[in-house]
């Protein structure tokens, strides 16, 4: 790029900053002024971490919600990763049933809101089917050591029930979407790779495991991590089952305390630097495998 389009370009973006500047800090000025709202951030540390006699500093309201909503999101994607898995290989299977029987599962479950979904599982799953294994009931009985892992893991056993169907609704909504990523990596294989490996006796799992799927998983690196940062954000609609995570416990504190801007300004930085730690990894492992392959 010649100097001068650099330094016409670098003109741009101070201007284009100053005017974010401006609006934002007009957007601040409105609130003060429009809404007479009275600012008051001291009061938010307490809600993230509080002291208890016993155990010293443990986390409070905001730090457990946030908790709570890694766990769902990590369970959520260890079942979704194998579900998109199988999908995108049935998807490009050569067998027709198979091809039918993934597009039909991606074509149902995309088309449906994810609100619907929770409460057909909720209702269905973890009030119908869920109370026959017991679960909550063996883990409230067994050691207090498998307790507290339980607790740590996945959620507490009276909790337990609804967090189980809220992973398994999450996971099959977002196996979908994993799954046509997996579809669009291995389509994207060049055929001259395809058409080599045949000529070299391969048969279709050795060509998918050894030549297609390691190519593929690097170029699926950041459609995953976009479904990854979806994932966390959509495990707040999970709150209308009363699971406790992060957007929940916004909704309580702010109905207790009324600090509304607060409140929520501070979920949304919690939010954030989740999923900019997943974008973080994601681009640290991108050019790890780069480093590996080329």
């Amino acid at each position: 790029m010649l100097p001068h389009r650099r330094s016409r370009w670098g003109q741009l973006d101070t201007v284009l900053l100053l005017l974010l500047f401006c609006a934002v800090a007009y957007l601040g000025y409105r609130i003060k002024i429009g809404l007479e709202y009275q600012w008051n951030w001291g009061v938010i540390p307490q809600y993230l971490l509080r002291h208890d006699p016993v155990e010293g500093w443990v986390p409070n309201l905001l730090l457990l919600g946030l908790l709570t909503t890694i766990r769902l999101s990590f369970w959520s994607l260890l079942l979704a990763i194998p579900i998109g898995l199988m999908t995108g290989l049935m998807r490009t299977s050569l067998h027709l049933f198979n091809r039918l029987i993934g597009s039909t599962y991606v074509t149902l479950l995309r088309n449906l809101p994810p609100l619907v979904l929770i409460f057909i599982f909720y209702f269905f799953i973890s009030a119908q089917i869920l109370p026959w294994l017991n679960i909550g009931e063996r883990i409230a009985a067994a050691p207090s050591s498998l307790q507290r892992i339980a607790q740590l893991l996945i959620a507490p056993p009276d909790q337990l029930e609804a967090f189980i169907a809220a992973i398994m609704t999450l996971a099959l909504f977002e196996g979908t979407y994993i799954g046509e990523i997996v579809r669009a990596g291995i389509n994207s294989i060049e055929t001259g790779q395809w058409e080599a490996a045949r000529a070299l006796g391969m048969r279709r799992w050795q060509l998918l495991r050894y030549i297609v799927l390691p190519q593929a998983f690097q170029r699926m690196i950041p459609p995953l991590t976009g479904q990854a940062i979806s994932t966390i954000k959509d495990s707040a609609i999970v709150s209308v089952i009363s699971i406790q995570e992060l957007t929940f416990q916004g909704m309580e504190l702010m109905a207790a305390t009324y600090l509304t801007f607060e409140v929520w300004i501070s979920i949304t930085l919690l939010y954030f630097i989740l999923t900019y730690s997943c974008s973080w990894l994601a681009n640290r492992l991108e050019l790890r495998l780069r480093r590996i392959y080329f």
